[in-house]
């Protein structure tokens, strides 16, 4: 199928709708642009026209380590996703906390996603979707497994125990400790998703508010690295979600988790998605819509 075929063909459809022929007539063709362009195309014959800015991110050491190119996305279809920063997650007498870790590590995040935040609310498109780890006050949806082994590595204070100096119950829905930072507050407008897992499609409203928003898109922020905003990202990944990490916008409890998580994300070509910083992004906000 020659390039003026695949245009007259327009009728929008799935990608599970695709045909054999037709889908790797669609990659072929992609691929030879990637080759001249370093750039991931937005694919408008499978979504339909752009609906907000056509906006182009830098992405590093894709595909190969040492490499650049680049992604584009439409500023409409697209989120950020900013998981977890809670203070459970990053503040003091927090679970963190609790368990021992430097907090300064899972805190570390919350400054450059508070820029850009600030970037993408300062009158555009693009949807911002909170996300909050945490259980029903009863437990009754906390496998029996993490609850023991919280208990353990928090030294006899583990989900649903008030610590020392505390200001509620770790990781229970409700409590103080359970909300997200004050720097990062979810503003009028945006969505907060409450899990109790990793991840957030098996457990939550988050596949459905994507799939209702219209997103393809994902910009993923907030902690952990390589837990939940590592599962998450893979569970995307896996239904067709196009994902770009922040890595100064992420953290982990453990400094060589992060960078293997980092590093995990860009093998074989950006195997989950790809990776960017913060600065990239609000420069790519900022050309897009012309700031």
């Amino acid at each position: 199928m020659d390039n003026e075929s695949l245009e007259s063909n327009t009728k929008i459809k799935e990608d599970s709708e695709l045909s054999k022929e037709e889908k790797l007539a669609r990659v072929q063709e992609d691929y030879e642009t990637f080759l001249q362009t370093r750039t991931f195309k937005f694919p408008s014959w499978l979504y339909g026209p752009i609906q907000g800015k056509l906006i182009k991110v830098e992405i590093e050491d894709c595909p190969n380590f040492g490499d650049k190119a680049f992604v584009e996305f439409d500023s409409a279809r697209t989120a950020i996703i900013v998981v977890d920063m809670q203070i459970d997650f990053c503040g003091k007498n927090g679970y963190v906390d609790v368990m021992g870790y430097d907090l300064s590590l899972t805190a570390g995040p919350i400054k450059p996603i508070k820029n850009i935040l600030d970037a993408v609310r300062d009158g555009t498109d693009i949807k911002v979707i909170h996300t909050r780890e945490g259980h029903m006050p009863n437990l009754s949806d906390l496998p029996y497994n993490k609850l023991l082994r919280s208990k353990i590595i928090g030294k006899g204070v583990g989900i649903g125990d008030k610590p020392e100096g505390g200001e509620g119950q770790l990781l229970v829905r409700g409590q103080k400790n359970w909300n997200i930072v004050d720097e990062l507050a979810p503003m009028d407008g945006e969505y907060v998703i409450d899990k109790s897992a990793k991840g957030a499609f098996a457990h939550s409203d988050f596949g459905v508010t994507l799939k209702k928003l219209g997103i393809t898109h994902l910009i993923m922020t907030g902690i952990t690295t390589d837990v939940c905003v590592h599962t998450i990202m893979r569970e995307a990944n896996d239904i067709g979600y196009w994902c770009i990490l922040l890595k100064d916008c992420t953290g982990a409890t453990n400094q060589e988790n992060y960078e293997a998580a980092i590093k995990q994300i860009k093998m074989q070509g950006g195997v989950f998605g790809w990776v960017s910083d913060s600065n990239k992004f609000i420069n790519a906000i900022k050309d897009g819509f012309n700031v």
